[in-house]
């Protein structure tokens, strides 16, 4: 016999399962912190395009404003010049709801801004469920390292039902994330 001490097998196993919650844990961090980014910059665009749109319904409304006020002012004893700049100021006004060419008229902003409010809303419901994941795997390294020191086998199988747990979370996370609602 050595003069080593005896090593149990089950501790390689164990540290094996580590390792692998390790990998998972990593994947679920960055996966959380590249969802939360993401959820940002959404917010951010959909709150700059919010804000262009609310820049647009201002002009648009001053142009229908002067242009009301004009026909009000003049009615039919309008010139010719100033019916032609009520004119003007209307198919401004109405250019500024659609512009489909430039994709910068009211309805296409208000659009465009849903449209990264649910890029946004995908994102964050994605961070969630990393976060969830990242939560399930640290407690199941707790679980594994404890399963070490005081050899309570139930440990160890906690410890893999919280990483298979985790695993399925990052699953939702990534292609489902609407599915599941938890927060």
């Amino acid at each position: 016999m050595s003069s080593g001490a005896h090593v149990d097998p089950s501790n390689k196993k164990i540290a094996l399962q580590i390792a692998i919650l390790a990998v998972v844990l990593a994947f679920s961090e960055t996966l959380g912190k590249g969802a939360q980014t993401a959820a940002l910059s959404y917010n951010i665009e959909a709150s700059n395009l919010w804000s262009f749109f609310q820049a647009k319904t201002l002009r648009q409304t001053t142009m229908r404003t002067a242009a009301e006020g004009l026909d009000a002012q003049f009615g039919d004893k309008a010139s010719e010049a100033v019916k032609k700049q009520i004119d003007t100021w209307k198919k401004t006004a109405e250019r500024y709801q659609s512009e489909p060419e430039t994709n910068e008229g009211r309805k296409e902003l208000a659009a465009r801004a849903k449209k990264a409010e649910e890029k946004r809303d995908r994102s964050l419901a994605s961070y969630h469920h990393y976060e969830v994941a990242s939560a399930a795997v640290q407690i199941a390294i707790v679980l594994a390292s404890a399963e070490v020191i005081t050899s309570v086998i139930a440990l160890g199988w906690a410890s893999a039902a919280l990483g298979v747990a985790a695993v399925a979370f990052c699953l939702i996370g990534y292609f489902w994330p609407m599915a599941v609602h938890l927060f």
